[in-house]
């Protein structure tokens, strides 16, 4: 089976929003790795969306103007997903998000009752990752 991830380290948040008790993080380039079944190869591609979280409480201050992501943890309820977030992506029960960002000190925590991911449009393709040939001939 191919697996598609969200890698969250580098990719590019355009807005985070807070309404009504819903949270939404507007990923204006989410950079995704595909990985084909059987292969050692990889693929990466760049991606909008957003992440949703329901019945929202923010533990932090929400960070104004466009982001980078520098990692984190995404919760749904026994799981936690490090740095990446599968898609597709969608929970209800316990979740949350500890989202670390470039340049700032606190990371955003969020929890609430339940997840999702929206992807919007076709996925752009960035590069072809092959794993490191020379690595193998060292010794």
């Amino acid at each position: 089976m191919d697996s598609i991830s969200i890698d969250l380290k580098g990719s590019e948040i355009s807005a985070i929003e807070l309404t009504r008790g819903r949270l939404t993080i507007a990923f204006s380039r989410a950079y995704l790795v595909k990985t084909m079944t059987g292969s050692n190869e990889k693929t990466r591609w760049w991606q909008a969306g957003t992440l949703v979280i329901e019945d929202a409480e923010v533990r932090s201050p929400l960070p104004a103007g466009p982001q980078v992501c520098a990692g984190g943890d995404l919760e749904e309820n026994i799981y936690t997903y490090r740095d990446m977030i599968p898609i597709p992506f969608e929970g209800r029960g316990r979740v949350g998000c500890e989202l670390h960002l470039e340049g700032l000190s606190e990371p955003l925590i969020a929890t609430g009752t339940a997840i999702r991911l929206d992807m919007a449009e076709k996925p752009k393709y960035i590069e072809h990752i092959r794993p490191d040939s020379d690595a193998s001939l060292e010794g």
